[in-house]
């Protein structure tokens, strides 16, 4: 199951809880704020946190690591660019808004690996780049559903105007993501979820 919990630091942020409900077992992904609210929410679900997964580093995605890693210790995941951006406060955004948020201790990705939950439960790595670096999608081809992070939005797509943003880049992201089956949920970091088929009319914007 899907489960959206906004948090709140500087931003309001969607964090993700991608769970099996028969094992017990989940990944967050994205917890831009609020680490013990979200260790309260795994634990009030009875599940166990066996990884956290970052789509991009912008630290608006992963100012509650350092929280939830206070009281438990999950491995976090991210693209092997987010190096750049995971202990820079410059281009993680942070020290713009007076924080001084670093990650350190990461397992790097890259694009087609596979991230296992459990025997039906799988994230393909998608590498999604344009709002930054190290943007990735995390695809559930059987489910249906892709975590998009800041690469596409509820009827607009995401900012390339960031340290590491590309237009160019965006918009074959965007493509890519448009490409996946049209029923597929899209979920982002600063919207509703949305349908490929109901962003296709982006594909006109970006061209």
């Amino acid at each position: 199951m899907i489960l959206t919990v906004p948090v709140k630091g500087v931003f309001w942020t969607n964090c993700y809880f991608y769970a099996d409900e028969n094992t017990g077992h989940c990944f967050i992904i994205d917890p831009g704020a609020q680490g013990q609210k979200l260790i309260d929410t795994a634990w009030s679900n009875g599940w166990v946190i066996n990884k956290i997964l970052i789509t991009h580093g912008h630290f608006d995605h992963t100012g509650g690591i350092s929280e939830i890693r206070k009281k438990i210790s999950p491995p976090v995941y991210a693209h092997e660019l987010g190096r750049l951006y995971l202990t820079d406060t410059t281009k993680n955004l942070s020290r713009l808004c007076g924080q001084n948020v670093i990650v350190q201790d990461v397992n790097y990705l890259h694009d087609g690996d596979i991230i296992t939950l459990s025997s039906n439960h799988s994230l393909r790595v998608i590498h999604t780049p344009g709002h930054t670096e190290d943007s990735i999608t995390l695809y559930d081809a059987g489910k249906g559903i892709a975590f998009v992070g800041d690469t596409i939005f509820k009827g607009s797509p995401g900012s390339d105007k960031y340290p590491g943003g590309n237009t160019s880049d965006l918009r074959n992201s965007i493509r890519k993501i448009l490409a996946l089956p049209e029923r597929t949920v899209l979920y982002s970091g600063h919207s509703e979820p949305t349908t490929v088929k109901d962003e296709h009319r982006l594909a006109s914007s970006i061209t």
